[in-house]
């Protein structure tokens, strides 16, 4: 027996067909003639779902329908009716009920409507699975962080969400975040979303530069068909697609001005309107956007609306570039390479002192996002569980300023007094030799105090010919 229905039927000829019915197509079945009863029994039969009678002695089906609502909502329920009782059929659709099926019941059309109820059932509880999977590692604990710069923005996020608590409605303002590329603004996103009142709602996620903006209007607002060209059929865009729930507008700066008069719109009065539509719909969703632009720069060129900017600015959070959060690089470096170690079977994984030293003085131009992808090819090389600073690939060509020395001891670039006869290649080995030199041949910091790559200044060694004094491998 796959799946347990309650039937509540007061007919007893009825009943007992439905129950021999069902039976034979494999349900295990469950018959009782009144709506009292029927509440005892599902406490212990706990059924997938439920089929009854409108009239029923005592309390009726529609009585049943809203308890079963109330304490189970995710039972699905199935009401029958009297031929040509259109009104109770409307009513229980209203009340919460899966369908409704009218007397004499077709036994085949039963079936069909118990399988249709059983599979939204299931395709539900997946949703709902995933949904709090994905609320579970998106919330405050995920956002990574106790340098100051850090604490302060959680601090600031728990506030906003301690307020919209304390809100009357449910039309929370919006809210812009601000930052460079990969330092998290999607994960300050998902964490106002399911940390807040609107968790149980979709979040729907958009990149405003990931598509052509002629595009860009039939994806966010849908479109009927016919509308142009393409338009086969009606499509809803991702705007209802949040009804209830959020939006999430990434790179928010690339929209075009056309389109963003229309997002004011929709910030204003909570209506969109398809392409090719002559109604509008009104709407419930909040709008967070993101930017690594300057938008202020931008209102004062012409090329960002105003209007917009300071309606969606109700709220402007900043996140922190990751150089600025100090320690919060080894960090968040030990647990991404703990998240690639359990992927790529490599549990044990550690930094050595060198690796870790490197990783602080470096300026992460990518930001987190360099950190994660950088350290997955970490782990996939690694040949052994103490990760080495050689081992880390670092863009050094992408760094716009200065790296900070990883301890005390500063270096300075060898001062270079040339003799008139010397060339520009015995120059840059007498000057690659005395940097070596004063490393003790450390290529690493060689490397950032002549102010090229750990591979570059490796190729003009081998190039050079040259060898530590002492022989030994650098």
């Amino acid at each position: 027996m796959d799946h347990s229905i309650l039937v509540v039927e007061d007919d007893e000829v009825l009943g007992e067909n439905i129950r021999t019915y069902l039976s034979l197509k494999g349900y295990e079945v469950v018959l009782c003639d009144t709506a009292e009863l029927a509440l005892e029994q599902i406490k212990r039969a706990q059924p997938d779902a439920v089929l009854t009678d409108n009239s029923l002695p005592g309390m009726s089906g529609h009585d049943l329908l809203r308890t079963l609502v109330a304490q189970a909502p995710e039972l699905k329920v199935i009401m029958m009716t009297g031929y040509g009782n259109v009104e109770d059929a409307v009513q229980a659709m209203k009340e919460g009920a899966f369908h409704y099926l009218t007397k004499p019941v077709v036994l085949a059309e039963l079936k069909l409507t118990l399988d249709k109820a059983l599979a939204t059932e299931r395709m539900e509880r997946t949703l709902s699975f995933y949904q709090e999977r994905e609320a579970q590692k998106s919330g405050l604990q995920a956002l990574i962080g106790e340098s100051p710069a850090m604490v302060s923005l959680k601090h600031t996020l728990q506030q906003v969400l301690d307020a919209e608590r304390r809100m009357a409605s449910d039309d929370l303002p919006p809210v812009l975040v601000e930052g460079e590329t990969g330092t998290g603004k999607e994960l300050v996103a998902r964490a106002l979303h399911f940390d807040g009142s609107r968790a149980k709602g979709p979040f729907i996620e958009f990149n405003c530069a990931s598509i052509p903006a002629n595009l860009l209007e039939a994806e966010l607002f849908g479109h009927e068909k016919g509308a142009f060209t393409d338009a086969k059929e009606r499509r809803v865009g991702l705007v209802e697609a949040a009804d209830g729930g959020t939006l999430f507008l990434d790179e928010i700066g690339e929209m075009d001005l056309v389109l963003q008069a229309k997002l004011l719109k929709l910030l204003e009065d909570r209506s969109i309107r398809r392409i090719g539509a002559v109604k509008e719909r009104k709407v419930d969703l909040r709008v967070i956007s993101a930017t690594n632009c300057n938008l202020e720069q931008m209102v004062q060129q012409g090329k960002f609306r105003r209007d917009l900017f300071f309606r969606l600015r109700i709220i402007a959070l900043k996140v922190p570039r990751l150089h600025a959060r100090g320690q919060d690089v080894l960090l968040l470096a030990r647990h991404f390479l703990a998240h690639h170690g359990r992927r790529y079977g490599k549990p044990n994984l550690r930094f050595s002192a060198e690796a870790e030293a490197l990783m602080l003085s470096y300026t992460w131009p990518g930001n987190v996002r360099e950190l994660r992808n950088m350290l997955e090819q970490t782990v996939l090389l690694a040949p052994n569980e103490v990760v080495q600073a050689h081992q880390l690939n670092l863009c050094m060509t992408l760094v716009d300023e200065p790296l900070a020395q990883p301890t005390a001891t500063v270096y300075e670039m060898p001062r270079y007094e040339p003799q008139a006869c010397t060339s520009l290649p015995d120059m840059e080995r007498d000057l690659v030799c005395k940097t070596l030199d004063r490393t003790d041949w450390n290529v690493t910091k060689s490397a950032r105090i002549l102010g090229l790559s750990r591979d570059m200044l490796r190729y003009r060694i081998e190039k050079l010919g040259l060898s530590r004094p002492d022989k030994r491998q650098w």
